[in-house]
Formats: C-alpha cells, sequence, structure tokens
C-alpha cells in the first residue's frame, strides 16, 4: 500500500467518525480561511507578523468556542425573534473578556492588534456557527465544531503571519531569521503583502487538497 494511500485512508477514517467529523472539517475540509474564506479583515490585517497572528487566532477560537457552549445550553430557551441579538450579546461579552485579557498579559500586543480585537464581535465565522451550528445541535457538537474551526482559522492566521514576518521582517517571533544582508521584502508586512500571501496560501492548500 503507497504512503498516499495511507494518508488517504487515515483521513477518511477520521472523517468517518461521528466524535472526530466536527473537528476534522474545519480543520481541512471546511477551514474558514482557506475555504470559506471568511473573517478576511483580521486575516489580512494582523497576520504581519507570526506572534501577532498566533494571537489574534487564539482568541478568535476562545470566542468561538465559549460561545458555542453557551448557545447550544441556551438553544431551548432563546426565542427565535430574538436569536441573533442574543448571540451577538454572547460573543460581545466574551470578545470584552478577552480584550482585557490581552490587555494584562502584554499591551504592546494589545495595541498592535487594536480595534481587530473588538471586531471579532462582528466575525462572520463565529455567528455562522452559532446560528447555523451551535443553535441546532448539543453542547459536545458544538464545542467540537467550535474547537476544529478555532483551530482551523488560527492555523491559516499562523501561516500567513510566519511567511510574512520572516520574508518581511527577516525574523521569526522576532528572531533574526536570516544572515545580516539579508534585503527584507518590505511589501510583505504592508496591506498587499497580505493578499500576496493569501493568494499563494490558497493555491498551496487547493493544490493539496485536490490531490489528496
Amino acid at each position: 500500500m503507497s504512503n498516499q494511500t495511507k494518508h488517504t485512508g487515515f483521513f477518511a477514517s477520521l472523517e468517518n467518525s461521528p466524535s472526530t467529523n466536527e473537528f476534522i472539517k474545519g480543520l481541512w475540509r471546511e477551514n474558514p480561511v482557506f475555504v470559506q474564506v471568511l473573517g478576511m479583515c483580521p486575516v489580512l490585517a494582523v497576520s504581519n507578523t507570526a506572534e501577532n497572528a498566533l494571537a489574534m487566532g487564539l482568541a478568535t477560537a476562545f470566542v468561538l468556542l465559549m460561545s458555542n457552549i453557551l448557545v447550544s445550553t441556551l438553544r431551548n430557551f432563546i426565542p427565535k425573534q430574538v436569536r441573533i441579538a442574543s448571540y451577538i450579546l454572547i460573543i460581545a461579552t466574551f470578545v470584552t473578556m478577552v480584550d482585557y485579557l490581552i490587555q494584562a498579559i502584554s499591551v504592546d500586543l494589545h495595541k498592535a492588534l487594536g480595534a481587530f480585537i473588538s471586531l471579532i464581535v462582528v466575525n462572520c465565522l463565529i455567528l455562522g456557527r452559532a446560528e447555523a451550528f451551535a443553535s441546532k445541535n448539543t453542547i459536545g457538537k458544538s464545542m467540537l465544531d467550535a474547537l476544529g474551526m478555532g483551530f482551523g482559522f488560527t492555523f491559516a492566521l499562523f501561516c500567513l503571519g510566519a511567511v510574512r514576518e520572516i520574508l518581511g521582517n527577516g525574523s521569526f517571533f522576532g528572531i533574526p531569521f536570516f544572515p545580516e544582508n539579508f534585503q527584507e521584502w518590505v511589501v510583505m508586512i504592508l496591506p498587499a503583502g497580505g493578499f500576496f500571501t493569501l493568494a499563494m496560501w490558497l493555491l498551496i492548500f487547493n493544490a493539496a487538497k485536490n490531490k489528496g
């Protein structure tokens, strides 16, 4: 049996397992960034360094997880007429918690992320999972869905942030990555660099997905 067959069979077995399918889909089959192309504002705006990208990804994943749990818990008690407003209120509560937490951990990081922390409230990924999944499924499934989508989002941001920092600053998490005479690609840390890097990763991800 070839390595490719083994690889494909492994992921196929995971996706066919009810306990892991909800988690795996967010990482690969329905990745929020590379497949669904959601949350492009933070993806392009704060992915200029690996640290910023990882922090924003983890913050979004935390809000997604906690809001999914609460929405799933209260799904039978929230009237349909006010469900969207209720979901936004729940999401905003956890975003406020994350905002204060990041500020307590690192003021510099909080300044670097800026208004994009607050904009997690209107991230279509989080509200979409609350409306389309958490409001219709059990707490267990909602947690797995949130973890998969959250880690998938974080993974995508980190991929962009790592490439942009390495090529744009010549460093990785602030640690020099190239010799001193390396000429940084300044465009990579500018807004245009975000589009270039996203296009590159979309090409790589889709090629790998189609090949698999």
